[in-house]
């Protein structure tokens, strides 16, 4: 890389950490290009992204950003996932380390707020923002509905009893 795409490549990441919700740095510990494009199609079907990026290079895009405390994870070969939705990203990370030992989970960040393995661990067993979303619309429609059955309950049994007696003959 010359100067000029090493400037382009800190402007793109400082610009992805500020919009980030959540940064999961994970270990790459030689993953197949077959691996690494599964996980960056799962990344991208949920709205993520995963990128290998030169340590150097993302600890200047880091500056200025809420995610300057993980700039001491970025040893070794690292790849950063990133999302707006602060669970998906680490969602797909720990489902993908659990069934590949090439990835590792180092840590990462939620906002200002560091996270450790084990932190993204738990993040990542939280339910999603659209799963969240639909508990709520579920639990927002529920009374309606009961509402809506027991109004309509007490006309059903009467067609029920009406109905019996006129398959009774009487």
């Amino acid at each position: 890389m010359d100067r000029g795409q090493k400037t382009e490549a800190v402007v793109a990441l400082n610009a992805i950490f500020k919009q980030a919700g959540v940064v999961v740095v994970t270990r790459n510990l030689g993953l197949t290009v077959a691996q690494s494009t599964a996980l960056r199609t799962k990344m991208r079907d949920e709205g993520a992204s995963f990128k290998v990026s030169k340590n150097r290079l993302a600890k200047l895009a880091l500056e200025g950003t809420d995610y300057a405390p993980i700039a001491d994870m970025l040893t070794g070969p690292v790849a950063l996932a990133t999302s707006d939705d602060p669970v998906a990203a680490a969602k797909i990370a720990v489902e993908f380390a659990k069934s590949n030992d090439r990835l590792e989970i180092v840590g990462g960040a939620m906002g200002d707020t560091l996270l450790d393995e084990a932190g993204i661990k738990s993040l990542a067993s939280m339910p999603s923002l659209d799963e969240l979303r639909g508990t709520i619309v579920g639990l927002l429609v529920a009374p309606q509905t009961k509402i809506a059955r027991v109004l309509v309950e007490p006309a059903t049994s009467v067609a029920r009893v009406v109905s019996a007696y006129a398959a009774a003959g009487e």
